[in-house]
């Protein structure tokens, strides 16, 4: 009983040390880290993140300072609220991100990676689905809040997103 009392605060103290060795990694961990650890490319997110929340049931929430448009080989649109189950190498029920196909945007609805030796990055847009290759993904997009550069108004694309989800949900969305 006495060893263990006098060496209490030693195994206090270097209990205390490995937290504040570890404690900082885990704090400052970034989305586009969280992204890589599940096996996804971290550029499927822009840079402009401002916080993020995952829930223990994989529920992820992305959190931006506002809607915007970021590029890959198509533009994409990204709402202030992204949101997504996360599991292993995929995003699936997507909320708050669409994609531009032939002039017209589409809502994302899953996003995959079958097999990362393919190099090859699965987009459900509801209509198709489109593979595109991983590379383009490999870093954070810069993601703008108006047509600068782009020559779109994220304003513009919100209305025509809103209208492409009532119509999906049909006569009930429209009262």
């Amino acid at each position: 009983m006495a060893f263990l009392q006098n060496h209490f605060p030693l195994h206090l103290c270097l209990l205390g040390f490995l937290t504040l060795l570890y404690l900082p990694s885990f704090l400052s961990s970034s989305i586009h880290d969280l992204l890589r650890s599940k096996g996804l490319p971290a550029g499927l997110l822009p840079k402009e993140v401002k916080s993020y929340t995952l829930s223990d049931a994989g529920l992820l929430e992305v959190y931006l300072d506002g809607p915007c448009l970021a590029k890959f080989d198509t533009m994409a649109c990204y709402d202030s609220v992204v949101r997504a189950n996360l599991t292993y190498r995929s995003l699936t029920g997507v909320e708050g991100l669409s994609q531009e196909e032939l002039f017209l945007w589409f809502p994302v609805k899953d996003i995959i990676v079958d097999d990362p030796k393919s190099g090859l990055i699965l987009f459900d847009i509801g209509l198709a689905h489109k593979q595109l290759s991983l590379s383009l993904f490999e870093d954070p997009p810069d993601c703008r809040p108006d047509q600068e550069g782009y020559g779109l108004n994220v304003d513009f694309v919100g209305v025509l997103l809103n209208k492409i989800t009532r119509k999906e949900k049909g006569f009930e969305a429209q009262r």
